[in-house]
């Protein structure tokens, strides 16, 4: 179907337990377009300069702002000169991230979510550590508008914004095939994360489940993910997201048997081992689906000796 539709997908190799993600090329009228980019290292420098070099790159369209998706775009950009497109928020997020003055504020927040000093540093540094994999920052040309029609190759797709994994996050749909470039917000094999961030959505898990149903009412048929292979039926693979996180949070409030940090509920339903990355991305989405179901009035919290307590009515 890649090749019916003019796609080439490209691999680009990360170094975390998720151990890549699918990149995008692809030939229209005015020269190439790119989807996503990877991180701004060595080897994916290499990598795309060994496919670039005798190539007309006149696009480069973003999904989002986290870094296997955004990092090598200003890198890119100034080799090729394409035109870099993403939605306004995650432009101006990809802005904030990685600045002395945010990182610097996270500290408070992992301290406050019941997470030892020592820890709370090093999950600090691990987010400081990718400033020099999403710098340069590119220059945005073009803030996609939701419902715009963009081409990639010899079709046109519809701009989708479907918030939660990324408060910007964008997909690309052609009603013709039925073919959904989904990003990160649907994956065949694995549940997106969805994290509190400490800025931004405050709600992420309730945006994502609406952009979930959102996307039920394209139909896709074809499913182009960032990370594992193109797989036939969204319909079937949302349910199967939805009802994970049905599953999640019943044991998130499980898990609050008694008035409890993010920390504690986080150990009580990640019980493996986890790196300072993974610690990172457990913590963000214990706090998501806590958050979403304070919304619900299932949970409350309180502010107590410097810790944020949640507990269940």
């Amino acid at each position: 179907m890649l090749e019916k539709l003019g796609i080439a997908s490209i691999r680009v190799d990360l170094p975390f337990r998720l151990n890549h993600v699918n990149c995008f090329m692809a030939e229209g009228e005015n020269g190439w377009t790119i989807i996503d980019t990877g991180l701004n290292n060595k080897e994916t420098s290499n990598l795309w300069d060994d496919i670039i070099q005798d190539k007309n790159i006149a696009e480069l369209y973003i999904t989002h702002y986290h870094p296997d998706h955004y990092g090598h775009a200003g890198a890119l950009q100034k080799k090729t000169g394409a035109r870099v497109s993403m939605s306004k928020i995650d432009a101006e997020n990809g802005r904030k991230a990685w600045t002395d003055e945010f990182i610097n504020e996270i500290e408070g927040w992992y301290t406050a979510s019941g997470i030892s000093p020592k820890t709370a540093r090093k999950m600090v540094q691990n987010t400081a550590d990718f400033k020099p994999l999403v710098t340069p920052a590119p220059m945005i040309s073009h803030y996609f508008i939701e419902g715009e029609k963009v081409p990639i190759g010899n079709y046109a797709y519809e701009v989708i914004f479907t918030p939660g994994h990324a408060d910007g996050m964008v997909c690309f749909y052609n009603a013709e095939h039925q073919v959904l470039f989904s990003a990160d917000h649907i994956l065949p094999r694995i549940t997106p994360n969805i994290s509190y961030w400490f800025h931004g959505d405050s709600n992420p898990l309730k945006s994502y489940l609406a952009s979930l149903d959102k996307v039920k009412l394209l139909d896709a048929d074809f499913v182009i993910p960032s990370h594992g292979k193109p797989f036939y039926g969204a319909n079937h693979r949302i349910e199967e997201i939805k009802k994970h996180h049905d599953d999640r949070l019943n044991e998130t409030l499980a898990a609050l048997s008694e008035k409890s940090t993010v920390n504690e509920v986080y150990k009580r339903l990640f019980q493996w081992e986890l790196t300072i990355h993974e610690t990172r991305f457990a913590i963000g989405e214990t706090l998501a689906h806590l958050e979403y179901l304070r919304s619900t009035g299932e949970c409350t919290r309180e502010f107590h000796e410097g810790r944020w307590i949640y507990w269940k009515y």
